[in-house]
């Protein structure tokens, strides 16, 4: 049985997350997901669940952002 597992969001890589004792470690593979970089979840059902939410609120937060600059402008 593996004990590495690659999480995608929308078909592109998020990271990998690596058994590590009784947890899976999430290691990002780009920048967007540096915030879930480090965390352990107890399966990598749970570590994709928590990608998918934080890629929905990066989308979130940049339509913000976008939405922002054009008020300003």
């Amino acid at each position: 049985m593996s004990h590495a597992f690659i999480i995608e969001v929308k078909s592109q890589a998020a990271g990998i997350v690596v058994r590590d004792g009784r947890f899976f470690r999430f290691h990002a593979a780009t920048h967007d997901f540096n915030g879930l970089d480090g965390r352990g979840f107890s399966s990598p059902g749970e570590a994709q669940k928590a990608a998918i939410r934080h890629a929905a609120e990066l989308a979130t937060t940049r339509v913000g952002e976008r939405s922002s600059r054009l008020q300003t402008a």
